[in-house]
């Protein structure tokens, strides 16, 4: 059958005309920015009372004595734990901003999906975002700053290899968690595997898959940034019985709508603006300098050529 020129009539309806009468699936808003934030899921959280959390540690952890029994009638060993006598405190850090929403627009555009709603849902996962940000790379309380002199690891030639990797675990090799590396610096890791022939296992978690080294699954994160092609991978121990890295947020607020989060509603101003403030209450502690290392200065953009 020939084309339709201009000029001829249609002998059926139109795609153009028949949309006026069709109603398009819309989805919710996306937004590229939204990550999965692995680190705040393996975290373990612990609620606070008041939003302060002391770690105390033992003075003389070096100087215990004990005596294996033995047959003979000697005297045993006198000993005693000391205290550290103010522990570090950690107070909890705020991510707060306020959504302004005109109601007009919440009252005539939210079918099929609820403005308010979408603009909530969306800031909150902004402020997630900027939450796995902090616990990485806040000068206070910052997994990057606050990793002790022995337990940092440079690389031997500069892109992360398996011997790096080793090294990195001979330091806290304490039940060692996770570690945590830019997308890049996993690749780069990958590559070195490659060309030694070893390549990582991978491990099933969340319903994702991740690489491991050594069974300690490697797990992405954005927030670890990529210098001048340079990034840093951190190992974790994670939780307070283990002597750990531990995640801390403050329960029970006005307006919770999950750990350490809250909306709460601060009316219409003149304008007919509807303003929401949205706070996030969060921090993080390690609780002995073996509960942390870091792979410092890791080469991201390293290739080999195969033969």
């Amino acid at each position: 059958m020939s084309d339709i020129h201009e000029g001829q009539t249609h002998t059926a309806l139109g795609d153009v005309a028949a949309r006026t009468l069709a109603n398009a699936t819309k989805t919710v808003p996306m937004l590229s920015t939204i990550t999965p934030r692995w680190l705040v899921h393996l975290l373990q959280w612990k609620p606070l009372e008041a939003g302060i959390y002391r770690v105390n540690k033992v003075k003389n952890e070096t100087g215990l004595l004990v005596d294996c029994s033995s047959l003979d009638e000697k005297e045993l060993p006198q000993t005693f734990v000391d205290y550290e006598e103010w522990g570090r405190e950690y107070r909890l850090n705020a991510v707060n901003t306020v959504l302004d929403v005109h109601t007009r627009i919440s009252d005539l555009y939210s079918s099929p999906h609820n403005q308010i709603h979408e603009q909530l849902r969306l800031t909150i996962e902004t402020i997630k975002e900027r939450q796995e940000s902090e616990l990485i790379n806040n000068a206070e309380y910052g997994l990057l700053n606050n990793v002790a002199p022995g337990f940092k690891v440079q690389p031997r030639t500069g892109a992360p290899t398996p011997d790096d990797m080793d090294e990195l675990i001979s330091k806290i090799w304490k039940e060692p968690g996770f570690f945590l590396a830019h997308p890049l610096a996993i690749a780069a890791f990958g590559r070195e595997c490659t060309r030694r022939g070893v390549p990582p296992a991978t491990v099933s978690m969340f319903g994702s898959q991740f690489l491991t080294w050594r069974g300690i699954p490697i797990i992405p994160c954005d927030k670890l940034k990529v210098v001048n092609g340079k990034s840093n991978i951190l190992l974790l121990r994670t939780g307070e019985s283990r002597q750990g890295v531990v995640g801390l947020y403050q329960p029970n607020l006005t307006g919770e709508l999950s750990m350490g989060l809250s909306v709460r509603f601060m009316g219409i101003n003149h304008k007919a603006i509807a303003s929401y403030l949205i706070s996030l209450y969060c921090s993080l502690a390690v609780l002995t300098d073996d509960a942390l290392g870091v792979l410092e200065n890791v080469e991201v953009g390293k290739y080999h050529e195969y033969k």
